[in-house]
C-alpha cells in the first residue's frame, strides 16, 4: 500500500477554506467533509484535512498556533515548470490568498510562497530534473558544458 499523507491545518471559515483550495485546482472529498471538516484532495496520495479551529482542537491537548501569526510547517509542492508556479499563484492571489514574499529563483530551482485566507503556507516550486536527480550543481555543470 502506497504511503498517503494527511495534513490536518486550521480555518477560522471552512467555505472560505474550501473556496479557496477548489479555485487552486483541488477537490473536495464529500465522503469526509461536514461542517467542521473539509478533505481537500491534492493528488491520489495528498490530501488536507481543513478544519474548524475548534474542531481541531478536540484532536490535541496544545493550543492551536494562529498561522496568521506563528510559523509551524509550510509545505511546498512542486510544480511541472515556473510557468506552472506562477499559474498556481496566479490563481491563488485572485482566490483571496497573499504572496509573503518575492519569487526566489536559484537558477536549478524557483519557488513562490502563498498564505492561504488564515494564514497556512504553501510554497509550489520548480526544480531543474537534473538538479532534482543529482543535486543543484548538477544542471549548472550541465548548462555551462552546453
Amino acid at each position: 500500500m502506497e504511503t498517503s499523507i494527511f495534513v490536518n491545518i486550521p480555518t477560522t471559515d471552512l467555505e472560505r477554506a474550501k473556496a479557496f483550495y477548489t479555485a487552486l485546482g483541488c477537490d473536495i472529498n464529500p465522503n469526509f467533509t461536514d461542517d467542521n471538516a473539509a478533505c481537500v484532495v491534492w493528488s491520489d496520495s495528498v490530501y488536507f484535512m481543513v478544519l474548524t479551529r475548534e474542531y481541531l482542537a478536540t484532536f490535541t491537548d496544545k493550543p492551536i498556533a494562529d498561522p496568521r501569526e506563528t510559523l509551524q510547517v509550510s509545505l511546498s509542492f512542486s510544480r511541472e515548470s515556473r510557468q506552472a508556479v506562477d499559474a498556481i499563484l496566479a490563481l491563488g492571489l485572485a482566490a483571496g490568498g497573499t504572496e509573503p514574499r518575492e519569487a526566489q529563483d536559484y537558477g536549478f530551482m524557483y519557488s513562490r510562497d502563498l498564505d492561504d485566507p488564515d494564514g497556512n503556507s504553501l510554497g509550489f516550486l520548480y526544480m531543474d530534473p537534473i538538479a532534482a536527480a543529482q543535486g543543484p550543481g548538477a544542471s549548472q555543470a550541465e548548462g555551462a558544458q552546453a
